[in-house]
């Protein structure tokens, strides 16, 4: 029988069940864990095609740990990648340029692995219109850009953001990347994009995603570094290449800001311009490192919004095994690498390191230079080291070892130059890469020092930090020329004579070989040091491979089939004593580094 009693009993129970309904939804905790892979560089399985060797870090390592974390009931993956996947191992060289008409690698395996997002990197864009437009096409996800537009317009040419959601947490993702790429590349490679400042876009983007999704979370995806002092910029520079803290500190609404680009490795909290916490997150290049971002949010019912907490860690992969499943499903992808890379490319009588070319005249560089002045009949050519530490050794050489004597996808050109051109080009290259000797016990090698004049230690890469990358150390062939180290920058440079001791004339026009990064002033040398304004670098050009330079000395190789690699011996540094012994020191700093010692 239905009494008043038992009615009021019903009612008291909905109550407390409402009540208890109310305090769960105020409770209500979401664990998200966003994982950043990026700068992988085509590191894709735990083998190395230009070494030949078993690697104990690749995508098939973090595919192991990004299960583990998805098998976890307490928490919401969501797994990004911060751009530059398709230049560095032969992997994506094989695919970009040679298996053309397959779907490529990247989509297979980052479609498999499940990624919500991606950003275009520098290096994305550098295999050109037909390989990345493919490819964005190809992913399973949206590949972001907000500040690389239409020509003429304000319209992306890729995505500028996405937006995910997790057991009620709506989630925001936008994407920017280093507006470098015009300084960098050919034109032709980024035909119809228009790169704009970092800043700019961002403070475009926030307030139209703020206001069209309301987002709980905003996450910032870019792929540009931290250190926005790098070359010598300022925060107040426009375009500015590493602009990421600085978009994190000046464009408010960002929980967390993924960075990518400059290899290092990033875990730390800024406060934007509102005054709010932003943790900045950056993962070390080719699989070495990831970056997690544990966020967990809490409801609260009186606001309506969620309360944040986040924390950020690097994981090393060099702990995981790779997984069995990507290996059982890419396997073919390896064996068919494998192939190519040992195809026999020609016989080397002499082994060439890169290390000899950070101190002068060396055989690893002196090759190219030969190589470039035979492809182009110039007058002079330019090239740097673009490896830190790689080596050909003596006697049959392969198609990998190709990817050690020219690490990036350059297209060379043939441009017209000034001899007082020639020489400014000389003497800005030999000041960041040269310091000022005063005696044989001072440093040849120009590193970066403190206020108290000591050398800068990073424990991020566990080296003594340089004024200039090793990339940027370009030295000259067809002239003959000394650089005196006792000399401040801006004096160093004596050019003697031509190669074949014809006058060297500062006034005349000569017709110089160079890689399209640095002709397109890449690395300042003919903006800043050469003096010639960036617009007019276009018109001094005479040539362009199609091809890339790499190309073009693997077929050279082949048609010589025995080469003896050896110095041209063109230039030295002086005073002798002081190189001789500066070498021998420096090569310690950079080759067997040694932490300062703790006062």
């Amino acid at each position: 029988m239905f009494t008043k009693k038992s009615a009021l009993f019903a009612v008291l129970l909905i109550l407390a069940l409402v009540s208890a309904a109310l305090t769960s939804v105020s409770a209500k905790t979401v664990n998200l864990k966003l994982i950043e892979t990026t700068d992988m560089h085509g590191s894709f399985f735990p083998y190395n095609f230009i070494t030949a060797k078993e690697v104990p870090i690749s995508l098939a390592q973090i595919y192991t740990y990004v299960k583990e974390q998805r098998a976890n009931p307490g928490q919401h993956v969501i797994l990004l990648d911060n751009g530059d996947i398709l230049q560095g191992q032969p992997t994506v060289y094989y695919y970009n340029f040679e298996k053309t008409d397959a779907v490529h690698v990247c989509a297979e395996i980052m479609n498999f692995m499940q990624y919500e997002a991606s950003v275009v990197g520098n290096h994305d864009v550098e295999p050109g219109h037909d390989v990345y437009d493919k490819l964005a096409k190809d992913f399973a996800f949206p590949w972001l850009a907000a500040n690389a537009v239409k020509a003429g317009t304000d319209e992306p040419y890729f995505q500028a953001y996405t937006v995910v959601e997790r057991d009620g947490v709506k989630i925001a993702i936008l994407g920017l990347t280093t507006p470098g790429v015009p300084t960098w590349l050919p034109q032709n490679l980024w035909e119809g994009i228009e790169y704009q400042d970092m800043i700019e876009s961002a403070q475009k983007w926030v307030p139209i995603i703020q206001e069209k999704e309301q987002p709980d979370l905003l996450i910032g995806l870019f792929h540009s570094g931290v250190d926005y002092t790098y070359g010598g910029r300022t925060a107040d520079t426009p375009l500015n290449e590493n602009a990421s803290k600085l978009v994190a500190e000046q464009v408010p609404g960002f929980d967390v800001v993924f960075v990518g680009h400059d290899h290092q490795g990033w875990n730390e909290v800024v406060k934007n311009s509102a005054g709010e916490n932003v943790l900045i997150i950056g993962a070390i290049d080719a699989a070495r490192t990831i970056g997690v971002a544990n966020i967990t949010l809490t409801y609260d019912e009186a606001s309506k919004s969620w309360n944040k907490e986040s924390s950020g860690e690097l994981i090393e992969i060099k702990d995981y095994a790779a997984d069995d499943e990507f290996m059982a499903k890419f396997n073919y992808v390896v064996d068919e690498l494998k192939a190519y890379v040992d195809q026999p490319v020609g016989k080397f009588m002499e082994t060439i390191s890169t290390r000899e070319a950070m101190f002068g005249d060396s055989p690893f560089v002196d090759l190219i230079h030969r190589i470039q002045l035979e492809l182009t009949e110039a007058d002079v050519s330019f090239a740097a080291p673009l490896s830190f530490n790689a080596a050909i050794n003596e006697g049959e050489v392969f198609v990998r070892d190709m990817f050690k004597l020219y690490q990036y996808e350059n297209l060379l050109y043939t441009m017209k130059l000034s001899g007082k051109e020639i020489k400014d080009f000389l003497e800005y290259s030999y000041g960041g890469w040269f310091d000022q000797m005063q005696s044989p016990e001072d440093h040849l090698i120009l590193f970066k020092k403190d206020d108290k004049g000591n050398l800068v230690w990073s424990n991020r890469t566990n080296s003594y930090e340089t004024v200039n990358r090793y990339y940027n150390y370009d030295s000259a062939a067809g002239i003959i020329y000394t650089v005196d180290v006792s000399k401040p920058a801006g004096e160093k440079i004596q050019i003697v004579s031509m190669a074949d001791g014809t006058p060297f004339d500062m006034e005349k026009m000569y017709k110089v070989a160079i890689n399209s990064y640095r002709g397109n002033g890449g690395g300042g040398h003919l903006t800043e040091g050469a003096g010639i304004p960036k617009a007019e670098l276009t018109s001094r050009m005479l040539s362009s491979t199609i091809k890339d330079l790499r190309y073009f000395l693997k077929e050279w190789i082949k048609q010589q089939q025995v080469v003896t690699p050896e110095p041209l011996g063109n230039w030295e540094v002086i005073p002798k004593e002081f190189w001789e012994k500066g070498k021998a020191t420096d090569y310690k700093f950079l080759y067997e580094p040694e932490p300062p010692k703790q006062s």
